[in-house]
């Protein structure tokens, strides 16, 4: 084989496994700027109550799941489907290894975590 010719191929080879390597990728997470008031008290109870288990911005698990992009995805790491009503349920009553959190938060704060966890 040529010179020239391994050269190329091994660019196009690059070029190959680069972009099979490049998943759908999701759009980050609203700016921290744009946040609704609602969405900074989210904010406020997720560092509280959720960040040292979970992460909020990037990918991969810490203790439990990443959730980031968790509502733009059709499921759950666990199968069930991404909506309000399932994510309340393992926030509430927890699901596995995660303890529930129904005793901690009053409604308003929980419709401020589910409208933060939203903007993920």
């Amino acid at each position: 084989m040529r010179k020239d010719t391994l050269s190329f191929s091994c660019v196009g080879l690059g070029l190959l496994f680069m972009v099979a390597g490049c998943g759908p990728s999701l759009a980050p997470s609203k700016p921290l700027s744009e946040l609704s008031p609602q969405e900074v008290q989210g904010r406020a109870v997720y560092q509280q109550d959720c960040a040292s288990c979970h992460y909020a911005n990037k990918t991969g698990d810490l203790h439990g799941p990443s959730l980031f992009a968790m509502y733009r995805k059709k499921y759950l790491p666990s199968g069930a489907p991404a909506n309000d009503d399932r994510v309340t349920q393992v926030i509430v009553r927890g699901r596995g290894m995660m303890p529930g959190c129904g005793n901690q938060l009053d409604n308003q704060q929980l419709q401020a975590l589910l409208a933060y966890l939203h903007t993920l």
